[in-house]
């Protein structure tokens, strides 16, 4: 059993369905091209499928050997609402494009079935293979959790394509990887009043001008800097006219951190710095808390056996560190549930202009790091289960 070389002979099958896959993009629970692309698939290798009660998305579930424990292997599979700016003569031409990789994903994983499929015989357990719609929402795995996907599953385990990464490097690290992603809205109130005479009014706009500091220097100077934490107010809408004192602003924004116990810090300090800092100025703020991804934090046993596999497959020369990423993934509510690990794949090329990050318009990928993720999936899932 050598699963690079299996992997090797399906390269050609798992471009050409990455492909075709990129050429047809669909947003977040639109994808229903895509599933029933990926569910004919799976049919055609053998696999019995469950869909999910008029939502987009697939999983089957293949049988090794021996009874054992069960490995759940997940790809995502939406895209995002982006207008495809690259040369590839399989770019997207429908204003989606799949700028964050899920199309690779889907191929690889695709792959790693048909390689997994030859090898049932020596599985010693079961691989749930995990199609998942609507990552792009930040709570898309909510529902197939609420559905049972993870249900006799033991662990699981995730991937993703990487701009930043070179290609075909590997990083496989314990511990924090992905941040936590919790948005709010902040809604402030003042008094209107002729912009010539603002004392006679509240202004809106200068109080969530002091909100947006204060949020800051809370970030510099309460919090502690050795735990990062990124606030951002991606939105401000207030004021009707040049000339009147606005008498409302609303704003919204996103928290990004890799600590539970800041998480849960979060919404009750940011309420006190909004209501407080209005107060002063003599308007009213009220604070709207969104709790989506929690961090995505790398279960060490896990880790140990996939960076384990990377090395049996590559090598340990083809394992590079790499920062953790303030981005967030909501693979973190499967790992609330049982445990994981999340690995990046590089697809980094400047020769041929894959020099892009993730979400760009101008996204490319080197597709010859491709076969190596559907090794790895096989090869985690096999040594996994194998592993008593």
């Amino acid at each position: 059993m050598d699963i690079k070389q299996l992997a090797e002979k399906y390269d050609d099958y798992i471009i050409k369905m990455r492909r075709y896959f990129h050429k047809n993009p669909e947003l977040s629970w639109e994808e229903e091209n895509t599933t029933d692309i990926i569910e004919k698939e799976l049919n055609n290798m053998g696999l019995k499928t469950t869909r999910f009660r008029g939502k987009t998305g697939v999983m089957a579930v293949l049988n090794g050997r021996k009874p054992g424990k069960t490995v759940v292997l997940r790809a995502d599979i939406d895209a995002l609402p982006i207008e495809e700016l690259t040369d590839e003569p399989f770019k997207s031409t429908n204003g989606k494009m799949h700028a964050c990789g899920h199309d690779c994903h889907m191929s690889m994983l695709l792959g790693a079935v048909k390689i997994l499929c030859e090898i049932k015989n020596e599985l010693e357990g079961n691989v749930k293979f995990l199609f998942q719609a609507a990552e792009e929402t930040a709570q898309g795995s909510e529902y197939y959790i609420k559905e049972g996907a993870l249900d006799g599953a033991d662990a699981i385990f995730g991937m993703h394509i990487w701009g930043t990464l070179n290609a075909p490097k590997i990083n496989i690290e314990p511990g924090g990887r992905m941040a936590a992603c919790d948005n709010f809205k902040i809604t402030v109130k003042g008094i209107a009043s002729h912009g010539s005479a603002p004392h006679l009014g509240v202004d809106a706009i200068v109080a969530a001008a002091s909100i947006i500091i204060n949020i800051q220097t809370y970030v510099s100077r309460r919090n502690n800097p050795l735990n990062p934490l990124v606030i951002t107010v991606g939105t401000i809408n207030g004021g009707n006219r040049f000339n009147i004192i606005a008498n409302e602003v609303v704003m919204e924004g996103s928290i990004r951190n890799f600590s539970p116990e800041l998480r849960k810090e979060m919404e009750g300090n940011m309420k006190e710095i909004i209501k407080n800092t209005a107060k002063a100025l003599g308007a009213e703020a009220e604070l709207e808390y969104s709790y989506l991804a929690g961090p995505v934090i790398n279960d060490e046993y896990l880790t140990k056996i996939a960076k384990e596999a990377a090395i049996k497959l590559y090598g340990e020369d083809e394992l590079v560190p790499m920062e953790k990423v303030t981005g967030s993934e909501d693979f973190a509510y499967y790992m609330e549930e049982i445990p994981g690990t999340f690995v990046f794949l590089g697809c980094r090329n400047e020769s041929i202009g894959a020099i892009y990050s993730n979400h760009s318009e101008k996204f490319k990928v080197d597709e010859s790091s491709l076969q190596r993720g559907s090794a790895l999936y096989a090869q985690f899932a096999y040594d996994y289960l194998k592993d008593k």
